[in-house]
C-alpha cells in the first residue's frame, strides 16, 4: 500500500511561511471519513458508540469533531476529564477507565456522572469512599493465561498490570449489586496494535461468554461489552489496512451465536484511538543539517520529543520527503533529530530520495501517540498543532510552546529576566 499525503509540497511551504516547522498536521476529512466507516461497521448493534481514546490525541479541537460526528471520550485521567468537559461531553459520553486511580479522579469522574470502569476489585470500596458507587458501572476483564487468534500468541495477559480476574468478577459483581448497582459492563483489552481482522471477533467471542455466565449466575444486566482499543493501523506501507467492515461483521456473528435465544442484548462499544487518528496525522519536519561519519544522518529540526514511539519502541513510521515523491530511494540515511540521546532517531538505515538541507520531510501517522506522548528533555519545545480543514484551509488548533511556557512553573523563584523570555 502506498503511503500518500493530503497536501503538496508547494502546500507546506505556503503553511510554514505561517507556522514553522516543526509541526503536527491532522486531515479533519480523513478524520471524519474513519469514523463513519466504524460507526457503519458496527451499526448492526442498536446502541453502539466509539469512545475515542482521549490519551491518543488529546486535542480539544478534534475532540469537537469527533463530538459532532457521535463519538463519546474514553478518558483515564482529571486532565482528560476536563478536556471532555470543555467540549460539552459529560455523562455517559465519558467512559472512565483508569488505573492506581486517585481519589479527586473518581470524584470528579462521579461529578460529571462518567461511566466508571474499574481496574481493580478493591477499587470498589475506594470508589465507594471517593464519590459513590453509581447505579451503572463496568469492570475491566483480564482473562489471565495467552491471548491467542487461532494458534498464533497475540499477546500475555497474566503479566499485564490491568483488570479484574474471572473470579474476582463474580465475587465484585455480587457485591456491587448488592450495594445498589443495576447495570453492568464489560472491558477488556488484551492486544495492543493488532492488524490481525480477527483480533475484536475473537475478544467479543470471549467476553460474550463471559456475559452469559454472569448474567445467568447472578441475575444481572450486563448492558454493554466494550471492546476497548488495540484495532492496528499499517505503519509499514506493507502492511494491511485492517478491513474494518469485516471485523463488524465478524463480530457480529459471535454475537448472534452467543445471545441466540436469550433476552441478553448488550450494546457494544470501542475505545480506539490509534486506529482513528492515527493515519491523520503527520508530524512535517525541516532538514538543517546532513553529517557523513561511519553512516549519512539527516539532521531535522523535529526530534523525540515531537515523536517519541521511534526512540522509544523502535517503532516504524514511514518518511516521505516532500516533492521527491516519485524519486529514487537510492541514498541510505538515519534520519535524526538534535536530542543528546542517540536513540534520537526517525528512521535508521532507511532507503530514501536524496535529501538536501532545506528539504521538507513529513513523517506519517503520527496522529496518536504522537504530540500527546511529547516531553521537554534538553529543554525541548512542543510543537504546533493544525488542523487541514476539509475546504482545504488550515487552523491552528495548539500554538507551539515557547520559553515563557517551559519556565512559568519556575515563577516561584523570581528568575531574573524571566519578562524577556521569548
Amino acid at each position: 500500500m502506498k503511503k500518500t499525503l493530503p497536501y503538496t509540497e508547494a502546500q507546506i511551504r505556503e503553511i510554514i511561511k505561517e507556522y514553522p516547522t516543526p509541526f503536527h498536521i491532522y486531515d479533519e476529512k480523513a478524520l471524519r471519513s474513519r469514523i463513519r466507516a466504524l460507526q457503519k461497521a458496527f451499526s448492526w448493534n442498536e446502541g453502539y458508540r466509539e469512545y475515542y481514546a482521549v490519551k491518543a490525541c488529546p486535542n480539544p479541537v478534534l475532540m469537537q469533531i469527533m463530538k459532532e460526528e457521535g463519538c463519546g471520550m474514553d478518558c483515564s485521567s482529571y486532565a482528560e476529564l476536563m478536556l471532555s468537559e470543555s467540549v460539552g461531553i459529560t455523562g455517559d459520553g465519558i467512559m472512565f477507565s483508569s488505573n492506581a486511580t486517585p481519589a479527586e479522579d473518581f470524584e470528579y469522574a462521579r461529578r460529571l456522572n462518567a461511566t466508571i470502569n474499574l481496574d481493580d476489585i478493591s477499587h470498589i470500596d475506594f470508589l465507594a469512599k471517593h464519590g459513590g458507587i453509581p447505579e451503572v458501572i463496568s469492570a475491566r476483564f483480564n482473562p489471565g493465561g495467552e491471548f491467542k487468534i487461532g494458534t498464533q500468541i497475540m499477546g500475555n495477559p497474566a503479566e499485564a498490570k490491568y483488570g479484574w480476574t474471572r473470579p474476582q468478577l463474580t465475587e465484585g459483581f455480587r457485591k456491587l449489586k448488592e450495594m445498589g448497582v443495576k447495570e453492568f459492563g464489560i472491558h477488556s483489552f488484551l492486544s495492543s496494535n493488532n492488524i490481525d481482522n480477527m483480533y475484536y471477533p475473537t475478544l467479543a467471542a470471549l467476553l460474550f461468554e463471559v456475559v452469559k455466565e454472569l448474567s445467568e449466575e447472578l441475575d444481572i444486566k450486563i448492558g454493554f461489552v466494550n471492546l476497548s482499543g488495540g484495532v492496528g493501523i499499517p505503519y509499514r506501507p506493507e502492511d494491511a489496512e485492517t478491513d474494518i467492515q469485516f471485523v463488524g461483521d465478524k463480530v457480529k456473528e459471535a454475537y448472534e451465536k452467543a445471545f441466540a435465544g436469550t433476552n441478553i442484548k448488550p450494546r457494544i462499544f470501542t475505545e480506539l484511538g490509534r486506529y482513528v487518528t492515527g493515519p491523520v496525522g503527520t508530524l512535517v519536519t525541516t532538514v538543517l543539517h546532513e553529517k557523513k561519519t561511519h553512516k549519512d544522518f539527516i539532521g531535522c529540526d523535529a526530534c523525540a520529543a515531537n515523536l517519541m514511539r521511534p526512540a522509544m519502541y523502535g517503532a516504524y513510521h514511514h518518511v516521505t520527503v516532500l516533492g521527491k515523491e516519485d524519486a529514487p530511494c537510492d541514498h541510505l540515511y538515519d534520519i535524526t533529530g538534535s536530542l543528546c540521546e542517540s536513540n534520537d532517531r526517525f528512521a535508521i538505515d532507511r532507503m530514501l530520495p536524496e535529501i538536501e538541507i532545506g528539504d521538507i520531510i513529513a513523517i506519517h501517522d503520527t496522529g496518536a501517540h504522537g504530540f500527546s506522548m511529547g516531553y521537554n528533555y534538553n529543554g525541548k519545545l512542543r510543537s504546533a498543532e493544525l488542523l487541514l480543514r476539509e475546504d482545504g484551509s488550515v487552523k491552528l488548533i495548539r500554538r507551539a510552546e515557547t520559553t515563557k511556557d517551559y519556565f512559568a512553573t519556575f515563577d516561584f523563584l523570581g528568575l531574573p529576566r524571566l519578562d524577556e523570555v521569548k
